[in-house]
């Protein structure tokens, strides 16, 4: 009876282990350091093989502009839209939240390729899966 529950608890967490593989990432921060920092932690996950979801929101979404400029960030030298632009090349799914587009006058055109608008409802039943971790910056 002890081996077979302790089997059971070995089971149990193996299958959370697998289930807790999935990083969503909010950004919604103006500050470009907190916005590396998520997208430093989001492309970490890709490379352990996580399913990484990323949602940009208000002054963070500009990183997802064409042609935005923005500082480079020591110590790699990169820019938060580049080190976006990897992260989506690894495998991440990104998105603007749905308020940004229409509430700074810009249209999904504006966004770099791999980034596309988000859907509430989309996002919100992704968010309610028990094998989501959340991150927010």
């Amino acid at each position: 009876m002890k081996n077979s529950l302790m089997a059971g608890f070995l089971v149990a967490g193996l299958v959370g282990a697998v289930q807790a593989n999935e990083l969503f990432v909010n950004i919604s921060s103006g500050q470009s350091m907190a916005q590396g920092a998520g997208l430093v932690l989001a492309t970490q996950a890709l490379e352990q093989k996580a399913s990484v979801r990323v949602l940009l929101c208000d002054a963070a979404a500009d990183m997802a502009l064409k042609g935005q400029p923005l500082p480079a960030l020591k110590p790699r030298q990169v820019t938060t839209q580049q080190m976006l632009q990897g992260a989506i090349k690894a495998g991440a799914q990104v998105e603007v939240c749905a308020l940004y587009l229409p509430n700074t006058g810009k249209q999904a055109a504006d966004l770099i390729e791999g980034v596309k608008p988000a859907k509430p409802a989309d996002v919100a039943a992704h968010l309610l899966k028990p094998s989501v971790k959340v991150l927010s910056f």
